[in-house]
């Protein structure tokens, strides 16, 4: 599943081209994906421009004065900005067409999805879509620290990995930069949340900042089938020190990196570098 890196770099690989265009269709070639995609979306977007894209956690959406097209890429979803006359493929499944205008010649909005477990939803004006309503602060942000993350964590006695990836505690932290983040900070991902002190817990938020930034300079980590928008694989994953890494020495210390299953997610850790 794409994680928040990836999602911001779609983010920002389509927000050049579709800010400030016109949305002169919709195209819906299927009625859902996850779920039902609601009437608004090709009652109430053509005709509206698009003043903004937004991430909220592994969410976009996209603003416009009568509300905001809600999407989730899903496990292998992909948004790219291509030519009207481009040719479809098998899970081509919406296009937004933005108007042609002065300088910018017609193009579409290509929502991909194989799988089909991403979502085209609507957020009213004013309102809070209740998929949005409960997620924690975003970690690029000063909402996000180690205080933050000490506090919430009292009493706690998941492990400190599920509860950095609780995205009501702090979103987009997904399973891959959970394990590299607490790699760096050089804490076990098995530790009891609520075991772990304020001090170890300021560095591993400054990680969590550190990683992700660099992840999403770098494009993303592309382990499956994700691509950027422009069709271009993220090389993060050139650069992971523990995730995947089963059995491989560890980069800092040589000691074989271990695998676990923590809440039915693959767990990587290093039994030396991390207490």
């Amino acid at each position: 599943m794409p994680e928040l890196p990836e999602v911001e770099t779609t983010r920002r690989g389509i927000a050049p081209h579709v800010e400030g265009r016109r949305v002169a269709g919709v195209v819906l070639r299927r009625p859902d994906l996850r779920w039902p995609i609601p009437h608004e979306v090709s009652e109430l977007l053509p005709g509206q421009r698009i003043e903004a894209v937004e991430r909220r956690a592994k969410y976009l959406l996209l603003h416009t004065r009568a509300g905001s097209a809600l999407m989730h890429l899903g496990m292998s979803g992909m948004l790219r900005v291509l030519p009207p006359d481009a040719p479809l493929g098998a899970h081509d499944h919406v296009d937004i067409e933005l108007a042609a205008e002065a300088s910018r010649p017609a193009r579409v909005l290509r929502f991909t999805d194989p799988r089909r477990f991403g979502c085209l939803l609507w957020q009213p004006p004013g309102e809070t879509h209740e998929l949005l309503a409960a997620l924690g602060p975003e970690p690029l942000t000063d909402a996000f620290d180690g205080d933050l993350l000490w506090h919430v964590s009292r009493g706690r006695s998941a492990a400190v990995k599920l509860f950095l990836m609780d995205n009501a505690v702090v979103v987009g932290v997904g399973n891959i930069y959970a394990s590299e983040a607490l790699f760096a900070a050089g804490i076990d991902p098995r530790r009891a949340a609520g075991r772990v002190s304020r001090e170890r817990y300021a560095r591993l938020a400054a990680e969590v900042k550190r990683i992700l930034g660099w992840a999403i300079e770098r494009g993303g980590t592309t382990l499956r089938d994700f691509l950027n928008p422009d069709g271009a694989p993220g090389y993060f994953f050139r650069e992971l020190n523990v995730y995947g890494r089963a059995g491989e020495p560890c980069k800092a210390c040589g000691t074989p990196i271990r695998q676990a299953v923590l809440g039915q997610r693959s767990t990587f850790w290093c039994p030396r570098c991390q207490r």
